[in-house]
C-alpha cells in the first residue's frame, strides 16, 4: 500500500517552500537595490558637472582639465563607432563560424574548433590590447590602411572615412580589434542556440528540397532568433564596455575627425586614463558622469533589443 504523507511532514514541505520562495524572493531585491545604489551613486557623483555644465556636456568635444571645460561627445563617438565597426565586422564572421560549426564542419573537428573559439573568449583584454599595439597597429598600418585609402579614399560619399596618415592606431584599429574579441562570444551563443533546433525541421526541409542556406534562414533563424539577438547584444555589451584593448589601440585623444584612421577617445578609455589623476571636484564629477553616460547608452540598447523581440513575436502571431 503506498504511503500516507503525514500532516506534520506535509507542513513541513509547506514551510520550506515558503522559505525558499522568500529567499529567491530577497536575493531578487538584492539585485534591484544594488542597480539602484549604483544609479543613484552616479548621478550623486555627477551632479557637480550636470550643475556646471548641463546638456552642453553631451555636445561638446572639448575636454581640458586645466581650465575645467568638460564636454563628452568625443567619447560617445569613440564608444559609438567602435562598437558599430566591432559588431558590422563581427556579426557576419560569428554567424559563418556558427554555421559552420552546427551544419557544414565535419564531425571530427567540431569539437577542436569550438573549443578553440571559446579559448579566444577566455583571453584577457589587456592580451589582445598589447597584440593590437605591438603585433597588429603595424601591419595595419604598412599594409591595410594604404589599401583602404587606394581603394575606397576616392569614393563619394565614404572617401573622408579613410584619409590620413597611416598610424596603425585609432577609431578603425580599435573597432577591429573589438570585433576580434566579441567573436568569440556571439559565435558561441550562436552556435549553442543553432544546435538547439530539432534535427526533424531540418531534415523536413531538407526533403521537400531546400539548400542549407534556405534551412538555415527560414527554419533555424525563425526557430532561435531570441537567442541570436541575445548572442549579438552579449558581443555589444562587451564592446561598448571594453577599456584595456580600446585603450591601446584607440589613440586616446580627445578630438573628433571624420576620418577612421584618426585617433579619438572612448568613454571606458577616457576612464581607465584619467581618473587616477583627476584633480577636483569638477574634473572628478565630469568622469563619474561619463561613467553614468555609458550605463544610460548600455540600459537604451538593452531596451531596444527587447522591444525588437516584442515586435518579433507579434509579426509571429499575425503570420500564425
Amino acid at each position: 500500500m503506498p504511503k500516507i504523507i503525514s500532516i506534520a511532514k506535509l507542513k513541513r514541505q509547506q514551510l520550506l517552500d515558503q522559505l525558499f520562495q522568500k529567499t529567491t524572493w530577497f536575493f531578487t531585491v538584492i539585485v534591484l537595490v544594488l542597480l539602484v545604489a549604483l544609479i543613484g551613486s552616479l548621478v550623486v557623483g555627477s551632479l557637480p558637472t550636470i550643475k556646471t555644465f548641463g546638456f552642453n556636456f553631451l555636445i561638446s568635444s572639448e575636454w581640458n582639465p586645466v581650465t575645467e571645460q568638460f564636454g563628452a561627445l568625443v567619447p560617445i563617438v569613440g564608444t559609438l563607432v567602435t562598437a558599430i565597426i566591432a559588431l558590422s565586422i563581427g556579426i557576419p564572421v560569428s554567424f559563418g563560424i556558427a554555421l559552420f560549426l552546427t551544419e557544414l564542419s565535419p564531425p571530427w573537428l567540431r569539437r577542436p574548433l569550438g573549443t578553440a573559439i571559446e579559448l579566444l573568449a577566455g583571453i584577457p583584454s589587456i592580451i589582445y590590447g598589447m597584440w593590437g599595439l605591438f603585433v597588429f597597429a603595424p601591419f595595419f598600418a604598412a599594409t591595410v590602411q594604404p589599401w583602404l585609402q587606394n581603394t575606397l579614399g576616392d569614393l563619394p560619399g565614404i572617401g573622408f572615412l579613410f584619409e590620413g596618415a597611416f598610424m596603425g592606431i585609432g577609431m578603425l584599429a580599435a573597432g577591429i580589434i573589438l570585433a576580434i574579441m566579441v567573436i568569440p562570444f556571439i559565435a558561441a551563443v550562436m552556435r549553442d542556440v543553432f544546435e538547439i533546433v530539432p534535427s526533424m525541421l531540418k531534415e523536413s526541409a531538407y526533403a521537400f528540397g531546400a539548400t542549407t542556406w534556405e534551412v538555415i534562414w527560414n527554419v533555424v533563424l525563425p526557430y532561435t532568433k531570441s537567442g541570436v539577438i541575445g548572442g549579438i547584444m552579449l558581443g555589444l555589451g562587451r564592446a561598448l564596455g571594453e577599456t584595456m584593448a580600446v585603450t591601446f589601440v584607440i589613440g586616446n585623444a580627445h578630438q573628433l575627425h571624420a576620418s577612421l584612421f584618426m585617433p579619438g577617445n572612448s568613454i571606458a578609455s577616457a576612464l581607465a586614463n584619467e581618473f587616477t589623476e583627476a584633480d577636483g571636484e569638477l574634473y572628478t564629477s565630469a568622469l563619474i558622469e561619463l561613467g553614468l553616460i555609458l550605463f544610460f547608452i548600455t540600459f537604451v540598447v538593452l531596451a531596444c533589443s527587447k522591444l525588437l523581440l516584442i515586435q518579433l513575436k507579434k509579426r509571429e502571431g499575425v503570420a500564425t
